[in-house]
């Protein structure tokens, strides 16, 4: 199964102006997504999807294709399967959404969403372990999996809920990384479907695909990661990790 990694960068965020632009190490911000995704190896082509001509030439100037994508897409996952929708990739069978904020992407987050399609779930995503100090934080996406490891759902709210403070927290909450990998069947599905209240509630594009009925499969991470990036705090403590890390493999 052939995987294309498509990068959605759009240029219109409202917590941080301008994201893909801004400068992370003295490169811009989606640039470094491209540096990470390349890095890993993972998928057999890379693409950026944008709204924007001035992040398009940034991105060709990192030598990867930049496609660009109407304006009104209502989130990264309609951005994404107008690109893979084109001719020209029609050939993958998988299509790996890699958040266009997620320098810092886990290869083990990517290798398990990957693995997670090829055990038959439509979806694959990961989640990583999540200290209780966090879980309140509504940026902080939480996930319930079944037994299976397939979403049950997915919550900015602190799921499950410790109706007795001393119930043990350790292993009980899961953070959602941003990546996702779509059956190309599945992701022509995903979008087709009318969108559902929780989804506007929460502002969790997932809940439309889990709400009707599909698969999403959640590769459980030994390990912590590093958030993304949706304000200028979260970008300054980018440009404190990015010199600790300075590239490493996680």
């Amino acid at each position: 199964m052939r995987l294309l990694g498509v990068i959605p960068a759009r240029l219109g965020s409202t917590r941080l102006p301008h994201k893909p632009l801004q400068l992370l190490a003295g490169e811009p911000l989606v640039t470094r997504v491209i540096e990470r995704v390349r890095e890993l190896k993972l998928v057999d082509d890379l693409v950026v999807a944008t709204d924007a001509p001035m992040v398009a030439e940034v991105v060709e100037r990192s030598g990867v294709r930049a496609v660009l994508t109407r304006s009104d897409h209502p989130s990264g996952t309609e951005r994404v399967a107008e690109v893979a929708a084109r001719p020209e990739f029609a050939g993958f069978d998988m299509i790996a959404n890699v958040q266009g904020d997620e320098p810092f992407l886990d290869v083990d987050a990517l290798t398990g969403a990957v693995e997670r399609v090829r055990g038959g779930d439509d979806v694959g995503t990961a989640a990583a372990p999540l200290d209780l100090a966090h879980a309140a934080d509504p940026a902080r996406v939480k996930v319930v999996t079944d037994v299976t490891g397939r979403a049950l759902w997915f919550s900015r709210a602190a799921i499950p809920f410790r109706r007795d403070g001393d119930t043990p927290a350790e292993g009980l909450y899961w953070q959602h990384v941003g990546l996702y990998v779509y059956r190309r069947a599945a992701l022509e599905r995903w979008i087709a479907l009318p969108p559902t209240r929780a989804e506007g509630a929460e502002k969790l594009e997932q809940l439309r695909a889990l709400e009707h009925g599909m698969r999403i499969g959640v590769a459980r991470l030994e390990h912590a990661v590093l958030p993304g990036i949706d304000t200028s705090e979260d970008l300054a403590r980018a440009q404190t990790q990015w010199r600790t890390l300075r590239g490493g493999t996680r």
